[in-house]
């Protein structure tokens, strides 16, 4: 029972015993002048009324003085510390009865707040802070840094120096890069916020989840939620801190959960291999010799049997790069023969859906770099996305040119449906889904995680644009296979190797 209900409980318990006895005096006074006087009628009537108000008038004027008596406690100690109070005493709340743990709990609040308050002040008054005299810093339960302009570590609190498991001196003075070795789970990392904040923001704050911190000794401390307040210069030297939320547990289960998901799935790649090869022979021994229903009935099997393939290669793909084991291999390809492959496999899936696949694609595209089958993945992701979501229209179009800087861009471009504005900056993330469309349309989450994860391991970059009820256009681009040369190539195929990461580090760490 915390101090605020056990006050409650004390409360309460008063003033029960006050109305019994309210009532004991009341019933008293009749008795006495009913039974031993004898007294009847209109002026036993008098005599009730009298005792009544006696006792309403003596027992609330003592209730109200024993019951506010914390309040009265409380507020001395406002005025005590209060820069306009003159003479007023600390209150003694050591004897106090009634609600004695909240009064010092209380008491105890307002004058750490006063401890900060003058701190605060000192420092307006070009006093520095000592971060290792401040009560706050201290004190704080959660991993706390502060950096200067240089960002390096002027204090760090002791729950942060046992999550780096370093000491005071082997901390403070240091590059927070040099001791802070993080992993984010999107391209904006703190060196790249911290660079753009200071370039174009005075007061900046900034908030990741899913932050994944190694050690000096190389063990992993799964993940945390990271928060960052940026304020340039601070009279105090101190323009960064850093604050670490531990979310290791509740992750932890996530990621535990998706690597049994990826075991399950993998199990499911040979069934449904089997699967598709036997619709496959049918449908070929069989044409010709099936009515339009039966045959329909087939596409669809192959259609579904082919969704639950591309599910399987999600998953699979999702859990390499989340332990950064996806390596892609760019080799010299043909782009047009790569979207006339996925446009060739997709064609099915849209047929049964009733939707139509226009294609557009230059005939100067030069040869690109690019690992096939992942970005054979990126595109039949974005061109399954616009079939299901298609609406209406049942028109989606595939375009591939060459954009103004020089890379090949293709895009996926639908009238259907359309992407809220608020969903939109969190699209590309893993397990995301719009809450307006998961319960209507089929999918994991995970196609456009992948997509994202696949562009940027070629070097290149997808984008969106979306209004809703009226379309949706998903672009990306690859790189010109003459433009990777100065790429080290190993192999008998001269393949570029890249890495699909899901966990992307501060770049400074490598640069200093």
């Amino acid at each position: 029972m915390d101090n605020l209900q056990k006050f409650i409980t004390q409360v309460r318990g008063r003033l029960f015993a006050v109305l019994v006895l309210n009532n004991l005096i009341i019933f008293g006074d009749w008795y006495i002048m009913h039974k031993l006087f004898e007294l009847e009628g209109m002026v036993l009537l008098i005599t009730l009324f009298c005792a009544s108000i006696i006792s309403l008038t003596i027992l609330p004027w003592f209730t109200t003085r024993y019951i506010t008596e914390p309040t009265k406690l409380i507020w001395q100690a406002i005025l005590h510390i209060a820069p306009d109070a003159v003479n007023t005493p600390a209150p003694d709340i050591k004897k106090h009865g009634l609600g004695h743990d909240l009064v010092v709990n209380l008491v105890s609040h307002i004058y750490q707040l006063a401890s900060v308050v003058e701190t605060v002040e000192k420092t307006a008054a070009g006093r520095p802070t000592d971060f290792k005299k401040n009560f706050v810093a201290n004190s704080l339960p959660l991993p706390l840094m502060v950096l200067d302009k240089k960002q390096d570590i002027l204090f760090a609190n002791k729950p942060m120096l046992d999550i780096i498991k370093r000491t005071e001196a082997e901390t403070t003075g240091q590059n927070v890069y040099s001791v802070l070795d993080l992993s984010f789970g999107s391209a904006e990392t703190l060196d790249k916020w911290l660079a753009s904040a200071e370039a174009s923001q005075a007061v900046a704050t900034k908030m990741w989840e899913r932050v994944r911190l190694a050690t000096t000794v190389g063990e992993t401390v799964p993940q945390f939620d990271l928060a960052a307040y940026y304020n340039k210069g601070n009279p105090d030297g101190f323009e960064t801190m850093l604050v670490l939320f531990d979310k290791t547990k509740s992750y932890s289960q996530d990621d535990q959960g998706l690597s049994f998901v990826a075991l399950a799935v993998h199990e499911l790649r040979t069934p449904i291999t089997l699967l598709r090869g036997y619709i496959e022979a049918l449908e070929e021994d069989l044409e010709g010799k099936l009515d339009a229903e039966t045959l329909g009935f087939i596409h669809k099997m192959k259609a579904s049997a082919q969704t639950l393939t591309g599910f399987i290669n999600n998953m699979l793909n999702v859990a390499r790069i989340e332990n950064d084991q996806l390596v892609l291999k760019l080799q010299e390809d043909k782009w047009a023969d790569i979207v006339q492959g996925v446009i060739s496999d997709e064609m099915l899936r849209a047929k049964v859906q009733g939707v139509e696949l226009i294609t557009q694609i230059d005939p100067n595209l030069p040869t690109v770099g690019v690992d096939r089958v992942s970005a054979y993945e990126v595109l039949a992701n974005l061109v399954d996305n616009a079939i299901k979501y298609s609406g209406k229209s049942k028109k989606v179009y595939i375009k591939s040119f060459i954009n103004q800087d020089g890379m090949v861009e293709t895009t996926v471009q639908d009238a259907g449906v359309g992407i809220p504005t608020s969903v939109l900056p969190n699209l590309f993330e893993k397990f995301y889904r719009s809450h307006r469309s998961r319960n209507q349309v089929g999918g994991t989450g995970l196609g456009l995680y992948l997509a994202k994860s696949f562009v940027e391991a070629h070097g290149g970059h997808i984008w969106v644009r979306s209004k809703e009820n009226v379309g949706t256009t998903f672009g990306f681009t690859v790189i010109p296979f003459s433009k990777l040369a100065d790429e080290k190539k190993t192999g008998d195929n001269n393949d570029i190797t890249r890495g699909a990461h899901g966990w992307i580090k501060n770049h400074s760490l490598y640069s200093r």
